[in-house]
């Protein structure tokens, strides 16, 4: 299955998949940016993407971002819709710096990785009671 992108800057490269195994692309910084300590920015990735329908385009962060930039996803993951690839829909990489210093971000940097996954819409059927049981609440398997 072929997916439109576009890139913002052409000097930099197509997402690929970097192994033969691999199930995530890397996404690179399109610019240089400083990132305050303590603060969150979001950090443009250069493509603008079509999602399949079917699909999400789910952005994670590389494993190696913390250790090698101080940087952290404050929100885990980031999810771009199948409707989020307008001319100004740049994919974006939200960043949190969690050291005290400020962190510089070279051009071209990869920071996040990018994961296609198959989604389904469901409809919503409005219950007064889902079962007779309950499993034990939040951290019931902790026990």
């Amino acid at each position: 299955m072929n997916v439109k992108i576009s890139r913002i800057d052409k000097s930099l490269p197509l997402p690929v998949y970097e192994t033969k195994g691999a199930v995530g692309f890397d996404l690179l910084s399109r610019i240089e940016m400083e990132i305050e300590p303590k603060t969150i920015k979001l950090i443009p990735a250069n493509i603008i993407v079509e999602v399949p329908d079917g699909y999400a385009l789910i952005i994670a962060s590389r494993s190696s971002t913390p250790r090698k930039h101080g940087l952290t996803k404050p929100h885990g993951i980031g999810i771009i819709d199948q409707d989020y690839c307008g001319p100004e829909d740049e994919v974006k990489i939200q960043v949190f710096n969690f050291t005290d210093d400020p962190v510089v971000i070279p051009k071209g940097t990869k920071l996040a990785q990018g994961l296609f996954t198959r989604v389904d819409r469901l409809d919503f059927e409005e219950v007064d009671n889902i079962r007779e049981e309950s499993r034990g609440g939040f951290g019931s398997t902790d026990k």
